[in-house]
């Protein structure tokens, strides 16, 4: 496989010939391509490698060029063929040159997770909490995943077997909602409606999509105490690899069907 270094960004000027003189034609990819934002650590970090150990071309978003250098390169030395793509989601312009750059050296994309997110607001409570706060992770875990699904989506649509994986968590479920966190549980409650919009709306492309809940991990933003990265990419790794006949628009923790 070719190991290409060069961050996705819209100032890339290098040509990939090995890359590119397949990309014009999908069909003849020799593996699936994968994109995977906020890849440079924790969960998304551990998806992208389990991808790549399953034979995924996997780039690994970030929004720092750095950042997403650094993990590509630890996957590249692990033996994976694996991308750097500068990619902030909160930047409209710049999720677009993204998704332009992914087209010019890979010719489509199969699977899209949405994996970034921000905010787990423990300090907060709903009667008195700091709208602006609220309306920060919404901009990243909400209107993220949402502006990088309608860049990336002519991509995806070439596809053979295309999915969306959308990250969210339980504290979104209604069934089971308590108090606390507004701004992170707002901001997935959307994320839900979100999956189960497009996964409606994307039926006649083949595309599937579904809101996946890794549980309590043990990553910066969850903190000590939660169980292994691994455990919680696990789910997210079997939605983004998904049969043509598996599920759609559902809500899933460990392959197990949760409460909307």
């Amino acid at each position: 496989m070719a190991r290409v270094t060069e961050p996705v960004t819209a100032q890339s000027t290098t040509a990939q010939s090995t890359t590119e003189s397949t990309a014009a034609d999908p069909s003849h990819r020799a593996t699936p391509i994968s994109l995977v934002t906020g890849a440079n650590r924790g969960i998304g970090l551990e998806v992208a490698r389990r991808l790549g150990l399953l034979g995924h071309t996997v780039l690994l978003g970030a929004r720092a060029p750095e950042a997403a250098e650094s993990a590509a390169r630890d996957l590249r030395a692990a033996g994976l063929d694996a991308h750097p793509v500068h990619l902030d989601v909160t930047d409209v312009a710049g999720v677009r040159h993204a998704a332009a750059e992914v087209e010019r050296r890979f010719g489509g994309l199969d699977t899209l997770v949405n994996n970034a997110a921000i905010t787990y607001d423990t300090w907060q409570r709903a009667t008195d909490a700091d709208l602006a706060v609220v309306v920060e992770a919404s901009e990243t875990n909400l209107y993220g995943p949402w502006r990088t699904v309608q860049a990336f989506l002519p991509l995806l649509r070439r596809s053979a077997h295309p999915r969306i994986v959308n990250v969210s968590s339980e504290a979104a479920s209604l069934t089971n909602m308590g108090g606390g966190t507004p701004a992170y549980t707002i901001s997935k409650v959307g994320l839900n409606a979100l999956t189960r919009m497009l996964a409606a709306e994307l039926r006649p492309d083949r595309i599937l999509v579904n809101a996946i809940c890794p549980g309590w991990v043990a990553t910066d933003m969850g903190g000590p105490g939660g169980r292994p990265v691994e455990a919680g990419a696990a789910g997210i790794t079997w939605a983004a690899t998904l049969p043509d006949t598996g599920p759609t628009g559902g809500f899933f923790r460990d392959t197990h069907p949760l409460p909307w």
